[in-house]
């Protein structure tokens, strides 16, 4: 019998393997999934010609392979446990990204990465220079999304705050280190550039001039080389991907600028401009690096969240043990003063949490036994146990950290205008630039080439693609320290243009910490019963009216049949009897005028009455005043009956109320409503989940069921209401900025470009006015780091 041989490395392919990966056209066999992976890979990314050109020796097999190895562990279903999430049927990653600069950069990412098989989505961020990628595992692998991008010129690869930090320390010392080399060459060249134009030596012999301008080249060269270097790849990469990026424009003026000063130098005719190429670096860098910097500082907010999770946890033993090893149900203790290394329930102790850092709030919340505590909080001074409920992927601060990123990529439409433009401006640029050489090439032709430099360089739409981006950044970013967490992109425009805010009752308005206050018993059913039979039935519910049932003192009976009405009650069989308990039209079929009260039925015979306590919060009356202040109509929307509803409506001072609704009368009432009234609609029961869906912007309370929290826009972690008075706020400060950032940006370049194609602007001063341009705008965006906190 034959041995099969595999076609990538020549290893004997065992008899019970059948992989194989098609390679210049026929079907090849692979001895294991490995080289399988490693094989499609390089077919995939348009590299056969490696298997043509390779020969049997075994080095030069692996050198184009070394490409991908460390991507295909990426593939690794283990290794994927760190930082995947799976997502509706599909899978997402946040990447951290190398190399990005622009707009445009972002646009040819998510142009090329989003017509590959497989991929459901990608969004780039090009302030925090990270991706959030959705794929379907079942077409693609991840290391094939990865090499893709690569391809394109980019580094991608998971996300992990330390290791980005360590990224951008490299990628700042690399532009120290070619910044000083422009500076010194600068200094030098602009040295023999006043000899050479003013001519302080006397009248210069021609030889001079001549060995000045070839001192001016030796220095020129390495600023042009080396320090102009980043410039340059970006361009490529915009070509590259068939679109015009922000540095095409810079990198053409440095080009021509230095060869036509080469030309003059070997030919010893014409003008050199190698003092203009290496002010240009010089100032080009300078800004990019300032930027850098400014745009770090916005981004930081959420990487530093994931820095408060310990690298190392206790457990019960005493043993030390990596936090990202972690495993549900494991249990650990957290020493007093210590940063609380996972999500999880308190085992024993009354402890005190400083949770400041979710909610934005500054007192110590008391937590107990059964109580859940969050990774990245700080305990006090009471050591207690812990049982562990997620792994660190799985952690609040780490989804805070996905949804923060994911809303900061998606571009509500004036950002996808401006990127639009940027684009189109950048190729007009060019156009301008030729027509203006040309024109003074026949009218001045010594002054044409340096004026067509002032055109590039002045005009580079930097400052406009980076307008909407760093404002949102550091919107959201703000937005997280006040508690509250984005799950869309669209919040802080449709929260500026909010005029009818719809809000539910109860565990919204009301603190939802509701307590049984008195029990009425009717004669003919024994008071344990009724219990049982109450807690048995509001055991399948997560209500906050159902949670107080938990206080009974007694066991809860098994009944059969459970069914769970959504905004009326819980039924099911128990003995052969029908029995609810809810609303006295669900369980009773017949209306009652009774305050805060939940009835039990057998067969729709009144067993019990259960009256609750659920006291109204202490801002909630402020925070009706205050949308009402802004112009904004209030509803009171919820399923309670008008005799629970009617008093708090009163005392929080809402005019409009809409009772007994069921989820669906939830949705239909605001379907209801004009086009022209823009809702937001605050809850957070699983009754509210379609209406939080169905509203323009929404808003989940933090206290709040998991499936409400799922369909609303934003989660209100602390629960305090006042807050969603700050981020309108801070949404209106926001759209300020951003206009302000679009009219400076529009308003430089329509100002700079006539005077640049006029001869009016040197190229210095292009450069200068370029990179401050873009340094004011993320300047500028920077102030909503500083909003005041309630």
């Amino acid at each position: 019998m034959t041995t099969k041989l595999c076609y990538h490395c020549g290893e004997d392919v065992p008899s019970h393997t059948q992989l194989s990966t098609t390679v210049l056209g026929e079907p090849r066999d692979m001895c294991c999934p490995g080289c399988q992976s490693v094989a499609q890979t390089i077919v995939e990314n348009g590299l056969e010609s490696y298997y043509q050109y390779r020969t049997a020796n075994a080095d030069k097999v692996d050198l184009v392979p070394e490409q991908f190895k460390a991507l295909i562990h990426y593939d690794n279903d283990d290794v994927q446990a760190d930082f995947v999430q799976q997502h509706e049927g599909s899978s997402q990653v946040l990447l951290s990204l190398e190399g990005v600069s622009c707009a445009a950069c972002a646009w040819l990412i998510e142009k090329q990465i989003s017509v590959q098989p497989g991929v459901v989505s990608i969004r780039v961020n090009t302030t925090t220079n990270r991706a959030m990628l959705r794929w379907d595992p079942s077409q693609t692998q991840l290391s094939h999304l990865l090499g893709a991008i690569q391809q394109l010129g980019y580094k991608a690869a998971p996300f992990e705050a330390d290791k980005q930090e360590a990224v951008y320390h490299q990628t700042m010392k690399q532009y120290l280190y070619r910044l000083g080399i422009a500076g010194l060459a600068t200094m030098q060249v602009m040295m023999l550039a006043v000899a050479l134009y003013l001519e302080v030596f006397g009248s210069l012999e021609p030889e001079f001039k001549h060995y000045f301008r070839w001192v001016s080249l030796i220095f020129a060269t390495p600023v042009l080389l080396y320090s102009a270097l980043p410039f340059y790849l970006n361009a490529w990469r915009s070509l590259k991907g068939r679109t015009l990026g922000m540095d095409v424009p810079v990198s053409i003026a440095l080009i021509f600028a230095y060869i036509a000063s080469l030309i003059a130098t070997v030919s010893e005719q014409g003008e050199v401009f190698f003092e203009s190429i290496s002010m240009f670096t010089f100032f080009l860098l300078v800004g990019r690096f300032l930027e850098m910097r400014a745009r770090r500082k916005a981004a930081a907010a959420s990487s530093n969240l994931l820095k408060l999770i310990p690298a190392m946890a206790t457990k019960l033993t005493g043993e030390k043990v990596a936090v990202k090893s972690l495993q549900p149900d494991d249990e650990i203790r957290v020493l007093p003063g210590e940063h609380i290394p996972a999500d999880g329930i308190v085992i024993q102790g009354r402890i005190h949490v400083d949770e400041s850092m979710l909610t934005g709030e500054s007192v110590h919340q008391v937590k107990q036994a059964g109580d859940s505590v969050y990774a990245g909080t700080l305990n006090g001074d009471i050591s207690f146990d812990l049982k562990v409920r997620c792994t660190k992927n799985d952690s609040m601060i780490a989804s805070i950290v996905r949804l923060q990123d994911e809303a900061q990529s998606s571009k509500p439409k004036i950002a996808e205008l401006a990127d639009v433009v940027a684009r189109y401006f950048v190729a007009l640029i060019l156009v301008i630039a030729a027509a203006t050489y040309a024109y003074w090439h026949v009218h001045q032709p010594d002054e044409a080439f340096w004026i067509m430099l002032s055109v590039l360089v002045a005009t580079c739409p930097c400052a406009l693609s980076l307008a909407t981006p760093t404002a949102l950044t550091c919107a959201t970013s703000q937005m997280s320290q006040f508690g509250i967490l984005l799950r869309q992109g669209h919040v802080f425009e449709t929260l500026c243009k909010v005029n009818h805010l719809v809000v539910d009752k109860t565990g919204t308005l009301t603190k939802g910490d509701i307590e049984i206050s008195h029990i009425s018993y009717e004669d003919n059913y024994a008071k344990t019963t009724c219990d049982a039979v109450a807690l048995g039935l509001e055991s399948h519910a997560n209500h906050p009216i159902a949670r107080a049932f938990r206080t009974l003192s007694t066991s809860p009976l098994i009944i059969e049949n459970i069914e769970n009405v959504i905004g009326q009650g819980v039924r099911g069989r128990w003995r052969g009897h029908e029995v609810r308990i809810g609303s006295a039209q669900f369980a009773l079929g017949e209306s009652r005028n009774e305050r805060n009260c939940v009835f039990l039925s057998f067969d729709y015979q009144l067993g019990a009455r259960f009256y609750y306590h659920d006291p109204i919060r202490e801002e909630s009356a402020t925070f009706i005043q205050q949308f009402a202040k802004l112009g904004v109509r209030t509803t009171l929307l919820t399923g309670d009956s008008l005799q629970n509803a009617e008093p708090v409506a009163s005392e929080v001072g809402i005019d409009e109320v809409v009772v007994s609704a069921s989820p669906s009368d939830k949705l239909n009432y605001l379907q209801s409503l004009a086009p022209t009234e823009i809702t937001l609609m605050v809850g957070d029961g699983i009754n509210d989940a379609p209406t939080l869906a169905g509203a323009h912007l929404s808003v989940a309370m933090g206290g709040g069921t998991d499936v409400a929290k799922a369909s609303a826009d934003m989660t209100l972690l602390g629960d305090n209401l006042l807050r969603l008075i700050q981020a309108r706020q801070l949404a209106l400060r926001t759209r300020k900025i951003i206009r302000e950032n679009l009219a400076w940006s529009l308003g430089y370049n329509l100002l700079i470009l006539p005077l640049a194609v006029a001869g009016l602007v040197a190229p210095y001063v292009a450069v200068v006015g370029m990179s401050a341009s873009s340094i004011i705008v993320v300047t500028n965006s920077l102030r909503l780091l500083n909003s005041t906190r309630l």
